[in-house]
């Protein structure tokens, strides 16, 4: 299945009118780029999607049919949009949890900051700004430059500071992160960062990634910025307990929920395991770096906290290529053990298995908490679904687990 498109237009407090649909190629509804380049193409004028408004098919924030709404920098000629009848309320219902860039005025507000300041550090913009990318946990935008492109992210109320954990860990290795050019109140502009995603990273990569953000982790053990999120083994066995307490609606079964409940004794075990409480990612996953063939740069710590770190290589083996899985395990348990010659990290990785699934629940949680009706669909049944994989995590351990009571 692929993704098809309609934009319900306006242009300030006027209703326009409605193309669509259209098919365009990339499947995800958060990419917004080829949603504006068609449509700058269909209706000769620029454009900017400011949010998803319904969805039908699809799931996991890809496929089916998606309609946003859009604004159009001027109006376009008359002609180019359909009169139909449409349920303007969509439009028109406000939501206190809607995201700045989702709303018009927001959005050129943050458009100007990032020119304004741009200008101001000798860096104006030379080109018209690319809209890569807008959900509900974050705008992306590409500002071409005379000296190179600039990318400005901004991210909700619910995400952590990005621009203070960039700087955390740039005290320690400032090769490994994003140069933040300026930063403001939940934004941030960013020097573009040369290479490829790593989704499909080689043992290579994987290991010279690891060994450099757990030597990061490390020097950064004990010095926890001021205002970061605490999600220590006890905090965040305590947040999963509550998920789990009855009181939200998961769609999950009596019986799932209280063996999920059971699992959480194991937060009482890994302490024991003697890993630093530090800086933690918590999306590590190969595409949250970026590599032209030296030591990948980590992005995108809009979910870090401060904790444990076994989190983290949890999430990279989630999503590497099966065959690297082993040697990233390795190369972590390793690098920790180097590091914390009295740890144990092996077995924090076979208790904590399931529990980094029960830490993921209770993030997308907060993603359904802090988001408006319109935008649930991205993130419905995630934490029914990470408690899921949890118990299958616990019934059927990976191969190079050891054995874990509980």
């Amino acid at each position: 299945m692929s993704r098809t498109v309609s934009a319900w237009v306006t242009s300030g407090e006027d209703f326009l009118g409605v193309t669509g649909p259209f098919p365009v190629d990339i499947p995800w509804w958060a990419e917004a780029e080829p949603v504006v380049a068609l449509l700058e193409r269909t209706l000769d004028v620029p454009v900017l999607v400011l949010r998803l408004l319904t969805v039908r098919g699809g799931e996991g924030g890809r496929d089916g049919h998606v309609t946003y709404h859009v604004e159009a920098l001027e109006p376009p000629a008359p002609g180019k949009l359909e009169q139909r009848d449409v349920d303007r309320r969509l439009l028109a219902a406000d939501d206190a949890r809607r995201a700045p860039w989702a709303r018009a005025d927001g959005l050129r507000e943050l458009l100007d900051w990032a020119s304004r300041t741009l200008a101001a550090l000798g860096r104006p913009v030379t080109g018209p700004v690319e809209q890569r990318r807008t959900w509900n946990l974050a705008g992306l935008f590409r500002l071409p430059t005379a000296r190179g492109p600039v990318w400005l992210k901004a991210t909700p109320r619910f995400a952590t500071d990005e621009a203070a954990v960039i700087a955390a860990f740039a005290r320690v290795d400032a090769h490994l992160v994003p140069t933040v050019l300026a930063a403001g109140e939940r934004r941030m502009l960013l020097e573009h960062i040369p290479g490829e995603d790593c989704w499909t990273a080689d043992a290579v990569t994987v290991e010279a990634g690891v060994r450099r953000f757990v030597a990061a982790q490390a020097a950064l053990a004990g010095r926890r910025p001021p205002g970061l999120r605490d999600r220590r083994d006890r905090v965040l066995g305590d947040k999963v307990r509550e998920l789990l307490d009855g009181t939200v609606e998961l769609n999950i079964t009596d019986q799932e929920r209280r063996v999920a409940g059971k699992l959480t004794s194991r937060w009482d075990q890994l302490p024991a395991c003697g890993l630093p409480d530090t800086l933690v990612h918590a999306d590590f996953h190969p595409g949250n770096w970026r590599s032209d063939g030296r030591p990948p740069v980590v992005v995108d710590f809009a979910d870090a906290h401060w904790g444990n770190p076994v989190l983290d290589c949890l999430r990279l083996c989630d999503f590497l290529p099966e065959a690297v899985r082993p040697t990233a395990a390795r190369v972590w348990a390793d690098a920790w053990k180097a590091h914390a010659p009295a740890s144990d990290p092996a077995r924090a990785l076979a208790l904590a298995e399931p529990l980094a699934h029960l830490a993921y629940a209770v993030r997308y949680q907060e993603f359904l908490d802090g988001i408006e009706a319109s935008e649930r669909p991205y993130h419905e049944g995630d934490p029914a679904t990470a408690i899921r994989q949890a118990l299958r995590c616990a019934a059927q351990p990976s191969p190079d687990s050891v054995e874990v009571a509980g």
